[in-house]
């Protein structure tokens, strides 16, 4: 067994001998005399194969090539002042190898694992994932990774969590995505489903008197994919008895301060706390990014008498206005430029985009001649415009206008950079709209999901002003986990589901099991789910979700190293009922 690591080599290791294993980095033959940087999990050790002291015939150690695997035993010794390179650990030191083993040999790579900057085709990458990991970026993330499993699975042991594992089959309830479904073989044409969440079996543990849950769990979402989003996730998802908000923000808190200062030996301030609507106010979004200020203000009192159609009317019909202002950056974008803006916002259903510079003492621009004078002078009083200002502008109903900047927002703080990249903002978002109403289905939904308790359960029928008892935790504009404290009491369940249109047959059909626990003594609880994945590409700087997986699937949910998925035989297929249908050609 390997017993000793590369990379922790140093000079007080001198004079000894070793054993040592890993792949060759790089080789360098200087006639007579071969470095190699040989590399293991932990980093490098330069090996030196010297004609004079190798046993072996020293063709062996000439026939070495990149990433072959080899077995090394010599004295190490300190290097010559000259050949110190204070770029690795292992710097002052380098093993005189005696003897060599070939434990294998290596083709010709894809791409070249040792060289960590060089741009390698992703599909390639992904393919040959196994030599990927192989390079320094992503096994430090996948290091990192482990490193913040250890971390939360510390912490919350030490506060008398019990980790419990829940079932991966388990029945269809569907909370929002998709369910990925599974055939079952014995019940023919009944299926399983992946979970989405633990999130019954969760609250079902603490009608268990567990009291403190907690599981590093996979999830399963059949969804549209995007950098920050896979098919197949992980959670440290926890639950609490006998707790309420304070208790599972405190813990929550604590757990990520330590993740943090284990990982990177940072130590964050306690986390900010505003609730729902005050986000969308400031920034636009319900996961904002407040490592840069450019806020959204409001324009609306300012401008509801204006004669300006554009925002009248707007205002009149129940909508807003607001604007974003650049500060001393208005130079920075030309009318063409202010266009692409523009078509940017209409992405979010902006119908358009207004804007205003403040130049020598004077607003400047189409709207500048229409807006009246008192308009502008208040405009520049209120929000301290000056010299160089870009304002941006956009009216309509609120949904469209946060929606709009607050995308707008991200783009020009990122065009600008103005985002701190070394910051990490986290920030509890609470109080959050319980219903959300669907234009496809025409009825009010669940927010979160129907077994989060809300503020108020009077306000059960009035869906536009009920909140609820739920939150999320932001860093960095992600959403990092997401949480509330659930409905136990089985009349206040019934008026919910009454007010999201779930009949009774169908909320036995869908929830029955958990209905039924829950009219055998069911504690007060609570919990949250902070998404590992996100957390570790926070803490490794990437902005692909792709960097922190091991074996991480495409855009389009394909893994191209294992082919999955795949199709299977026809005699699996009748094993278990199925048949396919498969779509007819275009003519």
């Amino acid at each position: 067994m390997k017993q000793y690591n590369n990379g922790e080599f140093r000079k007080k290791d001198i004079d000894k001998e070793y054993t040592v294993y890993g792949w060759v980095n790089k080789r360098r033959d200087m006639g007579g005399v071969i470095f190699v940087d040989l590399r293991d999990r932990s980093g490098f050790l330069q090996v030196v194969f010297n004609r004079s002291y190798l046993k072996n015939d020293f063709s062996l150690a000439e026939s070495l090539k990149n990433e072959y695997c080899i077995k090394a035993t010599g004295k190490l010794i300190a290097r010559t002042p000259d050949m110190i390179n204070p770029k690795i650990p292992t710097g002052e030191v380098e093993l005189m190898v005696e003897d060599l083993e070939i434990l294998s040999e290596c083709d010709v790579l894809p791409f070249n694992v040792y060289d960590n900057d060089a741009e390698v085709n992703e599909n390639v990458a992904l393919k040959y994932r196994y030599l990927d990991l192989r390079r320094e970026k992503l096994k430090n993330n996948i290091l990192i990774r482990h490193q913040v499993c250890k971390s939360a699975r510390e912490y919350l042991n030490n506060l008398g969590f019990v980790e419990i594992e829940t079932p991966i089959l388990c029945k269809s309830t569907p909370e929002g995505a998709r369910d990925y479904l599974v055939p079952s073989r014995i019940n023919k044409g009944s299926f399983y489903a992946l979970p989405q969440s633990p999130q019954i079996f969760k609250q079902l543990l603490m009608v268990s008197g567990f009291e403190r849950y907690y599981q590093i769990a996979r999830s399963f979402r059949d969804e549209d994919l995007r950098s920050d989003r896979q098919p197949e996730f992980t959670q440290i998802d926890l639950e609490m008895s006998f707790a309420e908000e304070e208790d599972v923000w405190n813990v929550t808190e604590g757990m990520i301060k330590k993740i943090v200062k284990d990982v990177k030996n940072i130590d964050l301030p306690d986390f900010p706390r505003i609730t729902y609507q005050e986000a969308m106010d400031r920034f636009g979004s319900d996961k904002p990014d407040t490592r840069f200020e450019m806020e959204l203000l409001d324009l609306t009192d300012i401008l509801k008498d204006t004669n300006m159609n554009v925002f009248r009317s707007a205002i009149e019909k129940g909508g807003i206005v607001k604007c974003l202002i650049v500060k001393n950056n208005g130079d920075k974008y030309s009318r063409s430029d202010v266009e692409h803006l523009t078509d940017f916002v209409k992405i979010y259903g902006a119908k358009g985009l207004a804007w205003l510079k403040y130049d020598d003492d004077k607003f400047n621009g189409v709207i500048a001649k229409n807006l009246e004078d008192e308009k502008l002078a208040a405009m520049k009083e209120k929000f301290g415009i000056t010299n160089n200002d870009l304002i941006l502008i956009v009216a309509d109903t609120k949904k469209i206008v946060y929606a709009s900047l607050g995308a707008l927002r991200n783009k020009i703080a990122r065009e600008l950079h103005l985002i701190d990249e070394e910051k990490l903002n986290f920030l509890w978002i609470t109080d959050f709209p319980f219903f959300e109403y669907s234009e496809t289905e025409g009825r009010w939904k669940a927010e979160h999901n129907p077994f989060t308790m809300v503020k108020d359960i009077n306000t059960i029928d009035d869906p536009e002003h009920c909140i609820s008892r739920s939150y999320d935790l932001v860093v960095n504009g992600y959403e990092l986990a997401s949480g509330g404290v659930r409905n136990h009491k089985t009349q206040d369940l019934a008026r919910i589901f009454k007010a999201l249109s779930i009949s009774d047959e169908d909320a036995k059909l869908r929830f029955g099991f958990i209905l039924e626990a829950f009219k055998y003594g069911v504690p007060p609880h609570a919990g949250i789910a902070p998404g590992i994945e996100r957390l570790v590409m926070v803490l490794t700087g990437t902005n692909d979700i792709k960097d922190v997986i091991a074996f991480p699937k495409t855009q389009s949910a394909s893994d191209l190293m294992s082919e999955a998925p795949t199709s299977v035989s026809d005699a699996q297929l009748k094993e278990l009922g199925i048949a396919v249908i498969k779509e007819e050609e275009d003519e």
